[in-house]
């Protein structure tokens, strides 16, 4: 491994760790740091490429606001030969999300929000259709009630600004608000969107650069800068081994209810997942310049890590994100059970996924989100663990990615 680092978030590499090496029958090149009782980690990511149908990935680990874990390997390109670079960003879809959700909390935190007001408050126009009564801290549990639209939004629309803010608030709730939750896969970008817009008067990806990304040094945007497009490369759909076993290739096969519900394109499911269609190129520059914090989020995994470990603690002598008592909201269950949109049970906190067999983290206490098809952000306060991972190999799957959750078992082996 080779230790180079440049780009907005190349903080010095010196102290970070002795490199590891990588056998020479391993036919991955692997770059970047690790710290010494953390090899478990590099060994697992080394298996995602032989093993996972890994193409191009990075995972960075922090532990009590220090980097411990920081690699890459494979191509920027899941259909291409150029090498993942020290720099190089992938669109992390759902995975964003907990960094949107940040953003309400830490409104909240700075007395301009009010997560027990209805949405209202904020944005009149939402009350229409039987929405009166949704409270902020519904949007941020998906218990909204607004998981799909009646007409789906094309692509143009969808990233408008405009279009997908007055949907949601037409809409009418597919449940009584506030009696039951389902995940909001593409609504929570206009309501989380819509909600910081009218409480701050900026875009939240504007709000995230200035409060959060730039302050901390950060490679994480929802509207990807022109300047910056050059570093982004192309993510596609992959196949994973078609078998578990000896291999540990941990393949993860879906329930019947699961794999009915994604092709019955009347249900739920196939509306929230659908509510932009056609479903949009994740590659065309217009969308990933657009501000979509429900599956737009783009970053490095250094960036993913380095946020959630300032959510928990200090980072490099910048104060936490959070205070204790935000930090608790953050992960104190709101919403668990049957979940109305992924057919499974989920557990979920004010914007962020729990521990639970849907979306195993570190532990108990861990909070996160995965992104559709692989990538992960979390963080455990009880360990001091923060872990980011980026892929540009999407595989089939919502929230317990087998390469991610590989990672995440070395980091428990690790601690």
């Amino acid at each position: 491994m080779s230790t180079t680092g440049t780009g907005a978030e190349a903080e010095a590499e010196s102290g970070t760790g002795a490199a590891v090496t990588v056998t020479e029958d391993r036919a991955v090149d692997v770059r970047g740091t690790v710290a010494p009782g953390y090899e478990p980690v590099a060994d697992a990511f080394v298996r995602n490429f032989e093993q996972r149908g890994e193409r191009g990935a990075a995972v960075a680990v922090y532990r009590h606001g220090r980097k411990v874990v920081d690699l890459w390997a494979g191509t920027r390109d899941v259909d291409g030969t150029e090498p993942w670079a020290v720099d190089t960003v992938q669109i992390v879809r759902s995975a964003g999300k907990g960094i949107a959700a940040a953003v309400p909390l830490l409104l909240h935190q700075r007395g301009q929000v009010d997560l027990d007001a209805p949405v209202s408050t904020y944005w009149p126009e939402f009350t229409a259709n039987g929405k009166e009564r949704v409270l902020v801290r519904d949007l941020l549990a998906h218990r909204a009630g607004v998981p799909a639209l009646d007409r789906a939004l094309t692509p143009a629309e969808a990233a408008d600004g405009v279009s997908g803010p007055a949907a949601v608030a037409a809409q009418r709730p597919q449940w009584e608000p506030g009696t039951d939750h389902g995940y909001h896969a593409q609504t929570y970008s206009w309501l989380i969107g819509e909600l910081v817009r009218r409480a701050t008067g900026r875009t939240i990806g504007r709000w995230i650069a200035e409060e959060i990304a730039r302050p901390l040094g950060l490679d994480f945007w929802f509207g990807l800068p022109a300047d910056e497009a050059h570093r982004i490369g192309r993510i596609g759909p992959v196949e994973p081994p078609a078998a578990a076993g000896a291999s540990g290739a941990l393949r993860v096969r879906p329930k019947r209810s699961v794999v009915e519900a994604y092709n019955d394109p009347e249900s739920l499911t196939r509306r929230a997942f659908g509510a932009i269609d056609p479903f949009p190129d994740e590659n065309d520059p217009a969308y990933r310049a657009a501000e979509l914090p429900a599956s737009g989020g783009i970053a490095t995994a250094r960036g993913l890590a380095r946020c959630y470990a300032a959510m928990i603690g200090p980072v490099d002598g910048h104060r936490r994100l959070f205070a204790p008592a935000t930090l608790t909201l953050a992960r104190t269950e709101e919403s668990a059970g049957p979940d109305r949109v992924l057919v499974v049970n989920t557990r979920f906190g004010l914007g962020y996924m729990l521990h639970g067999p849907a979306s195993p983290l570190l532990g108990p206490g861990s909070f996160g989100h995965p992104g559709r098809g692989g990538s992960l952000g979390f963080a455990d306060p009880e360990s001091g663990i923060a872990l980011g991972y980026v892929t540009n190999g999407l595989q089939k799957g919502v929230t317990a990615d087998p390469r991610a959750q590989a990672l995440v078992r070395a980091v428990r082996s690790a601690l």
